[in-house]
């Protein structure tokens, strides 16, 4: 066979794999003999699927080519015969010794004669040779190990065992190029040409309607051939894994006594060792694909960017459509290089860290041993400790003398555990302290652990044992694990020579352990038991070190100085225990040990030479440098929040500087605006129960907030870093004490009830459609300038506000108009129909964070729309059945949860094409997904008014739960049902037409309303207001509910005919909103989506910008109707036709 023809087996190989034809792919690699796939052939063996193994290995060699092969062989029929033994099948166990065994006595007679003998032992491990074989799994590790170095010597095996490095989808990439040279070629080419297939040559045809075709000159495809770089890299780590992924083997490397001259331990992900350790062995055996992978990011991706990455690309260029898998896009501006904000800690800073979940939340720790708790977004230090011993009497005599000798301390370590509930800090001598940490902002006592002689340099959280547990380490050159509550103490792990640095707790799977360094640069790694260091390298450097993993726990990073200075920032390679790659950009000698941190599974950070460096983790050249406007040590520390939205830095000068992005800036002024309005004083309130408080958009990731009604200053908003809001400080319960009378108050307070269009502002998009369809889906883009809906006809509609003199910030409002916008080309932005009516399909749509790019469905397939240029970047999902909501994961914008028609939800991975689990729980149609990250939850809602909760990581279903008819309502209920979670990401507000109700995260029921009185029709719609103080509900006569978020209570009602204009008013009960939409920066503008396909703008008028007052607490009384007139307040309330 030639080279060529050779070449062509292996893009046929990596095709197949891509498109997961795994047998296939297999019964080529032996059939062709050009590839020897170590990985497979470990499986097959460590499944003991001993005929697939010498049928695979046939491929390549027989058993009488070498002595290299004959070695191979006896050993897989030996340990298939000692199995047979071992499960004391003797009939089985006779077969295998005449038909396998019997081959090798022509070689080594006195082999097979003893051989035979454990025939007539009870238990072959009486023979002195085998007393040692273990269990079954165990054995096949060890022989394992024994066949690699076999087969790798063996020179039948030369060249076979790497797979040749070429870009992945290199088939796909050369029928592209060839139909685009094809198509370049026709005589008539078309703009957009349609590829049927491939068993003919391309060629337009003619024009039919006498039209002359554009020339080829001035066609896009003229030197469109697509460019090998636009195509994602081949997974480094195997040779056939799916574009996506690295080798995840863990520290199996690390954890071994693996012989490193292994030249393929990267592709072999079995186990070199750890056999001692059935559990270890199992993990090992059994590596796990990351969940969190280099992928496509519709959430940061640059517009033309992305673009030129696309393989399935634009429209407009022949492309041969496989799935598509574009690698993760991050520009620099995703970095926090923009120093915001300064604060000034008055001592030396020594640690930081922020809050998990309260990303504007930061830890400090000092030299003079004080801990302080920022809130950067509004400058207040909301809790301060300077150091004291809590109970002397129970300190150790070192300690005690330590501290007679010299008074003075500081923090070296001070960080959060996981859930933010807990502080720990690690003082420079002898003592750790961890304080329970209120939403109030108090710091509670919890534990001090006099932890080590001398200083404790470096504390971490962990749960080996499922209970949170605090790891140590210090001068006294120990590693201690302690109950994070009680601060008895668990483990004690000994072996280092040096005082011990750092430490670094992770997990694979079902193991846990703890990588430490000393000052000698030693590196050792421990397992929760007590057999010693499964490791001991040694770190670049030879000097201070510290470790840290990637936020998806896939990649392992270590930065270090040595003693004279020189600083090395490394990626290591787990499996071997090497280093995968050294980045460059230390230049000079460094003052001091610098410090880093990682973010977004993307970008390293580290201080020296009195700047903030930041490099990709992909390339080793440094990406850009910061020196935040002066001002910094040598070294400075640093540490990113948890979506790198904001970075902290320490300043020589005893403060810390705020560096923020653009998400990170809009969150640091919406809290500064908070807490200038909340400095203005809050207005009288007659509610006493706190409200539901937190910020930022109802689709991201907050944390719960409990509100403490004596300190309101202590009030800790949840925030996440997109289209956030200012915090209305009138909503924020009042200080002090009312005298009114409570009856009184009742009385008094009066239901605003708009009917008019001279008591709000309101605004009626233009649309060129003389007959709209009937909008189904609406949404703001996050950054609150432009609409977006979608049709019942599956066409989008896009409306954007435009910057003027009358709306200089260019923001939507109802006092301009916006422009319905549409591309240079004039294509529409239309959803696959599959050729159904998709006036009867269910609708579904999701935003990318950006604003770049909008995932949606309309009965057919789902479809990705580039915002810009309105081209459909690619589809996936064909129906049956058909898409019916989409939501995407919160910690992997890969991951997308599709509800679907035949009411399964599928997790579906982007960026490999596959579904990687199928839910199913409901009987009708998917209507509402909603993730919560705190609570690591998917919740579904269906068309059969059930509710479910399902866990994230197994994806396996905790609880379900049917919500309760009203008592005005008899009969199961059934119809569309959607969730959505408050900012708090506890709370759920559930839609019916038959009620609101707000849900815990166990599915119990709070509170509910269902309609009456002043909104007697069926509930349309309903969404919480950016701030997640309201909720907006939409009814099918047309009006209006704006609730209190916390009760349910009702404070404004707005009539149909206050926000439509009298010119297109219909009669009553005609047109209603089918879906309402709320701004994601002002918390009192909607926007209302109508079933005459018609978009309506409403909000607040300037002299009054809030919709009503905050009704009373009257027992469950309903309030009356304010006074005031209304043209609408005697309209039909029967349901209309839907």
């Amino acid at each position: 066979m030639s080279s060529l023809s050779r070449e062509l087996v292996f893009l046929i190989l990596q095709f197949l794999d891509e498109e997961k034809f795994e047998e296939t792919v297999h019964k080529l690699e032996q059939e062709s003999g050009f590839y020897f796939n170590m990985k497979h052939f470990e499986d097959l063996v460590q499944n003991g699927e001993w005929d697939e193994v010498e049928k695979y290995l046939s491929g390549f060699t027989k058993v009488e080519d070498n002595r290299y092969s004959m070695k191979i062989f006896f050993e897989i029929r030996k340990q298939k015969y000692l199995e047979a033994l071992d499960r004391h099948d003797r009939a089985k166990a006779v077969e295998i010794l005449v038909k396998d065994l019997k081959v090798f006595a022509s070689f080594n007679e006195e082999l097979f004669k003893e051989i035979t003998q454990l025939l007539t032992l009870e238990n072959f491990r009486q023979n002195e040779q085998l007393s040692k074989y273990g269990d079954t799994k165990s054995a096949r590790n060890i022989m394992l190990l024994e066949l690699k170095k076999l087969i790798e010597a063996n020179p039948l095996f030369r060249d076979k065992l790497n797979f040749p490095p070429f870009k992945a989808s290199r088939l796909r990439t050369l029928i592209n190029q060839s139909l685009n040279w094809q198509h370049q070629l026709c005589k008539n080419p078309r703009p957009n040409p349609d590829i049927k297939t491939l068993f003919t040559d391309h060629s337009c045809a003619a024009p039919t309607n006498g039209a002359r075709a554009p020339p080829p000159a001035n066609g896009p495809l003229v030197g469109s051939i697509p460019k090998s770089a636009g195509f994602p890299p081949m997974g480094a780590h195997a040779p056939f894994q799916p574009v996506v992924s690295p080798s995840p083997n863990a520290i199996a490397g690390w954890m071994t006594n693996a012989n490193p001259s292994l030249p393929h331990a990267a592709v072999a992900q079995g186990p070199p060792g750890l056999v001692q350790a059935p559990n270890t062995a199992a993990f090992l055996k059994h590596p796990r694909t990351p969940t969190s992978t280099p992928g496509i990011d519709y959430q940061s991706a640059d517009s033309e960017h992305l673009m030129k990455r696309m393989r399935v690309g634009q429209p407009d260029e022949v492309s041969f459509s496989g799935a598509s898998h574009p690698a993760n896009m991050y520009t620099q501006e995703d970095l926090p290089k923009q120093l915001f904000r300064t604060l000034n800690q008055g001592s030396n800073v020594m640690s930081l860290d922020f809050h998990p979940v309260q990303q504007t939340i930061l830890l400090v720790g000092t030299n003079v041993g004080d801990i302080a708790v920022w809130e950067v977004g509004s400058r207040e230090r909301i809790a301060h400790k300077t150091f004291k011993v809590w109970d002397i009497s129970s300190c150790t005599m070192p300690l005690q003398a330590a501290l007679m000798k010299d008074a003075a301390i500081s923090v070296n370590r001070c960080l959060w555990s996981p859930d933010g509930t807990i502080l720990g800090v690690a003082f420079s001598k002898h003592i750790v302290q961890t304080y329970a940490f209120v939403h109030n902002g108090d710091l509670r006592q919890q534990a001090e652990i006099d932890a080590h002689i001398g200083g404790v340099n470096d504390i971490a959280f962990s749960h080996p044992n499922k209970s949170l547990s605090i790891i140590t380490c210090g001068d006294d050159k120990l590693i201690k694990v302690w109950d994070a509550q009680t601060g008895q103490k668990q483990y004690t792990f000994e072996g280092h020579e040096a005082p011990v640095y750092s430490v670094c707790p992770h997990y694979k799977e079902s193991i846990q352990f703890i990588f430490s360094t000393a000052i000698d640069g030693k590196i050792k790694a421990w397992l929760y038991d007590c057999l010693g260091s499964r490791v001991d390298y040694d770190a670049p450097g030879h000097w201070c070190t510290t470790m840290a993993y990637s936020a998806d726990g896939t990649r392992l990073f270590s930065c270090g100085t040595s003693k004279e200075g020189d600083s090395h920032l490394v990626e290591w390679n787990e499996t071997e225990g090497a280093i995968k790659r050294t980045y460059n950009g230390f230049r000079k000698r460094s003052l001091g040990v610098v410090q880093f941190d990682t973010t977004r599974n993307r970008f390293l950070a580290a201080g020296d030479e009195f700047l903030v460096k930041f490099w990709d983790m992909d390339n080793t050249n440094i990406l850009t440098t910061t020196d935040c406007d002066g001002g910094l040590p040598a070294s400075p520390r640093l540490r990113f929040n948890r979506e790198g939205s904001l970075l902290a830095v320490t300043t020589s000068d005893n403060g810390i500087k705020i560096l923020a992005n653009t998400d990170g800036q809009r969150l640091l002024r919406m809290l500064e605006s908070r807490a200038f309005e909340g400095s203005r004083g809050p207005p009288p309130q007659i509610n006493t129960k706190p409200p539901i408080v937190a910020l930022g958009p109802v689709s991201n990731v907050s944390s719960p907030i409990a509100v403490n009604a004596e300190r309101p200053d202590r009030i800790l908003p949840a925030v996440s870093t997109s289209g956030l809001a200012p915090m209305d400080a009138s909503r924020t319960p009042d200080v002090k004490p009312r005298i009114t009378d409570e009856s009184e108050k009742i009385k008094n307070w009066k239901l605003a009830d708009i009917g008019d269009n001279t008591h709000l502002r309101a605004l009626h998009l233009a649309d060129t459609d003389a007959n709209p369809s009937k909008v189904v889906r609406l949404l703001y883009t996050n950054n609150g300038i432009a609409l977006l809906a979608l049709g019942s006809n599956a066409v989008h509609k896009l409306w954007k506000w435009q910057r003027s003199e009358r709306n200089p910030s260019g923001k939507s409002t109802a006092s301009v108009a916006p422009q319905l916008w549409q591309p240079a080309n004039g294509i529409l932005m239309t959803n696959d129909t599959n050729e159904g009516n998709p006036e009867e399909a269910t609708a579904c749509i999701a935003l990318s964070k950006n604003d770049s790019y909008v995932m949606s469905a309309s009965g057919g397939k789902v479809s990705l729309f580039n915002m810009m240029t309105f081209k459909v970047m690619t589809t996936f999902m064909a129906p049956p059945p058909a898409a019916t909501f989409l939501a995407f994961h919160p910690q992997d914008n890969n991951i997308i949860a599709i509800g679907m028609e035949d009411s399964t939800i599928q997790i579906y991975n982007v960026r490999i094409d596959d579904v990687k689990s199928k839910l199913k729980g409901h009987q009708k149609k998917i209507t509402g997904l909603a993730f919560s990250q705190s609570m690591n939850v998917l919740v579904s809602s269906g068309a059969d008014a059930q509710l479910c909760v399902w866990s994230i990581d197994s994806w396996e279903k905790k609880k379900s739960r049917y919500i309760q008819a009203p008592a005005n309502r008899s009969g199961t209920l059934v119809g569309d049902t959607r969730v959505q979670f408050h900012n708090d990401q506890t709370h759920l507000l559930v839609v019916h037409e038959s009620q609101l109700a707000i849900y815990d995260g166990n599915l119990e029921c709070l509170r509910s309303w269902s309609p009456r009185d002043a909104l007697p029709a069926p509930i349309s719609s309903a969404i919480y207001s950016c701030d997640g103080l309201l909720v907006y509900a939409a009814f099918c006569d047309g009006a209006i509910g704006v609730f209190e978020a916390d009760s349910l209570r009702l404070r404004c009602r707005i009539a149909p005919s206050a926000y439509i204009p009298p010119s297109i008013l219909p009669p009553p009960g005609r047109v209603y909103p089918l879906v309402v939409a709320a701004h994601p920066m002002e918390p009192n503008q909607i926007a209302l989506g109508m079933s005459d396909g018609k978009v309506h703008v409403v909000e607040p008028l300037d002299a009054d910008p809030k919709w009503g007052t905050a009704p009373p607490q009257d027992n469950g009384a309903h309030p009356a109707l304010s006074a005031a007139p209304s043209a609408a307040s005697n309209q039909a309330s029967d349901q209309p036709t839907r």
